[in-house]
């Protein structure tokens, strides 16, 4: 029946690509033209458009023109020309839809075209991703097509912003990669003001927060929040929707009450009967509290009430809940999730410098600066042992799903949304387009394996490994949490096997790791945080491979010259091409997922 109605109806999908091939074959039929252009005469197009767009014209009426534009731009700066299904992806998002782009499709450059578009009105838009690194290497990346054409493109990160200028050179930048070094500081103000901001989703929120406390307009950074494409959407627009960002002051200095609970808690036990069998089964509580995993919260037993007024010395006759005692009933709280709710290595780790800091649950990552509220940060701080903080109070409070509903046009690109359709069109008002692969699909998705105990199934994932690097064939392993990434590491070490570790403690050889996850034999464990964006190419990429080759020489970046470092460049690039074809001959990079992440795409 429901084949029937797709037939006659036609799937919406399918009937929204159809309509977009007469724009791809004018802009196909504009390539030619373009092509002839010196660059003065291309650069001079973004100018006419400009005047265009001031005598009345439409930006869907410049379209053709505009990303034919940007396709010669991008032939000539970086020597990557847009394919047809990748204008394809560029109309969606310029139509303020959501483009379902498999991994690998070019999504960084797809964003360009309609970027640029818009970018046109001088309102200002932006590039929204998950973290600072894939933000300045995008921006970097792309910065050399803006730039031809005209445009200004700034970058925003927890600590910098910045402005593209291929003259400039970051003497701290890593000069192997081009994409980072090219980047002059300026004020957070100057970055916004640019006609393209690169930046993530919490740094946006956050100086949203700023500039609604902000005593005078000249201490404003941002402008009218005009379009933005949102990268990972699903990521950032569903998994951390109702994510709050918060901005707090100081409040009271912290409390020993902190330490004091940390210790008694330690003394409770759990109960393994649950609050709900006790309700409905009438069993008895073997335990002094309850634990409900999935809302975070922790109830205290009658004989856990008892244990604890014994042990904070309450009078007989007295209760914890009197009002003389309340106020305890908050550290006892927080105390009880910290040490049984909160894992360090999963939740948050312990920097060496006694600092608790966040893991984001989501994507993996550190984040610093970052504190829970209402005590919570304080007493992990005291279950840890480390300096406990003074206790903050709310002075600005948004979610990424309402700062994000105040773009006046919004998109987003990612490889999984199709599934969440609904819930883009229900909150967001937002139509996904799933965008045709450039090449026929041939990864394989094989289906999932389960096992009996945790302990099997790790033992099957050595096991996996041991075969496919016994081949010479590349392993990535993905898990959920730092303690996961860190116990396979154990396993794979006890095994002799060698391999890279990438979580949240080594966050800052993210780039590194990954651009050589591709090499023949190379093993891989990372947390979630590991595969959003950066790419993996097969047999590696040559650019992270230059430094080896200079230090078998006695050499290093800063010591070699150009014709030296070219030719170790030269080197790098003939090993990566010839692993890339081994690796695609023993059938490419293989993924080990370790369990299903509560976003299930």
């Amino acid at each position: 029946m429901l084949n029937f109605f797709r037939r006659l109806l036609g799937d919406s999908n399918e009937k929204e690509i159809r309509r977009l091939p007469p724009i791809v074959e004018e802009l196909n039929r504009l390539g030619p033209e373009f092509a002839k252009l010196s660059d003065a005469e291309l650069r001079a197009k973004t100018d006419e458009f400009r005047q265009r767009l001031a005598d009345g014209e439409t930006l869907d009426d410049i379209l053709p023109e505009a990303f034919a534009t940007v396709r010669e731009a991008a032939a000539r700066t970086i020597g990557l020309r847009h394919y047809d299904v990748q204008l394809i992806g560029g109309i969606v998002l310029h139509q303020g839809k959501i483009a379902e782009m498999k991994t690998g499709e070019g999504k960084t450059l797809v964003a360009t075209l309609p970027l640029y578009l818009n970018a046109l009105e001088g309102k200002g838009v932006h590039l929204v991703t998950v973290n600072d690194y894939l933000a300045k290497v995008g921006a970097g990346w792309m910065g050399p097509i803006y730039h031809f054409l005209g445009l200004s493109v700034g970058f925003i990160a927890h600590d910098q912003s910045a402005l593209y200028d291929p003259d400039y050179i970051d003497p701290n930048a890593n000069p192997e990669d081009q994409r980072l070094v090219h980047w002059r500081p300026c004020t957070r103000r100057e970055a916004y003001l640019a006609d393209i901001t690169y930046g993530t989703n919490n740094e946006f929120g956050f100086d949203y927060l700023r500039d609604n406390m902000a005593y005078d307009k000249s201490q404003l950074v941002q402008r009218e929040l005009h379009y933005a494409i949102v990268d990972e959407v699903d990521n950032i627009l569903i998994d951390e929707a109702r994510t709050p960002l918060i901005i707090s002051g100081p409040a009271q200095k912290s409390s020993d009450l902190y330490r004091q609970m940390a210790k008694l808690v330690r003394q409770l036990r759990r109960s393994s009967v649950t609050a709900k069998q006790v309700k409905e089964e009438g069993l008895e509580p073997d335990g002094d509290f309850f634990v409900d995993e999935r809302t975070k919260s922790i109830y205290l037993s009658e004989k856990g009430i008892e244990k604890l007024e014994k042990l904070l010395n309450i009078p007989a006759g007295e209760s914890l809940f009197d009002p003389e005692h309340y106020e305890k009933t908050h550290y006892v709280e927080n105390a009880l999730k910290a040490q049984f709710i909160y894992q360090r290595d999963r939740d948050y780790m312990v920097t060496p410098n006694g600092e608790v800091v966040i893991i984001d649950e989501f994507t993996g990552r550190a984040m610093p600066g970052r504190r829970w509220s209402d005590g919570l940060h304080q007493a992990i701080e005291a279950k840890e042992g480390v300096p406990i903080k003074n206790e903050n109070v709310t002075l600005a409070t948004i979610t990424f799903q309402n700062y994000f509903r105040m773009y006046k046009k919004l998109a987003g690109m990612t490889g999984t949304a199709y599934t969440e359709r609904e819930e883009f069109a229900k909150i967001y008002n937002l139509d996904v387009v799933v965008i045709p692969t450039h090449k026929p699909m041939i990864r394989k998705d094989l289906p999932d394996q389960i096992y009996a105990t945790e302990e099997a199934k790790f033992r099957a994932v050595l096991r996996e490994v041991q075969e496919m690097h016994e081949i010479g064939r590349p392993v990535l392993i993905g898990t959920t949490s730092v303690e996961t990434s860190e116990r396979l590491s154990a396993m794979l070490k006890q095994a002799g096997i060698p391999h890279n570790v990438l979580n949240a403690k080594h966050h800052e050889r993210e780039a590194a790791i990954v651009a050589q996850a591709g090499r023949k034999g190379a093993v891989t464990v990372a947390t979630n945080m590991a595969g959003r964006g950066t790419d993996i190419l097969l047999g590696g990429n040559p650019d992270g491979l230059v430094e080896e080759f200079l230090r078998k020489e006695g050499l290093t970046l800063e010591t070699a010259t150009p014709e030296q470092k070219r030719a170790a460049w030269k080197k790098a690039k003939a090993l990566t091409e010839a692993e890339g074809e081994e690796v695609r001959q023993l059938g490419g990079l293989h993924v080990i997922g370790t369990e299903r992440h509560e976003a299930r795409r």
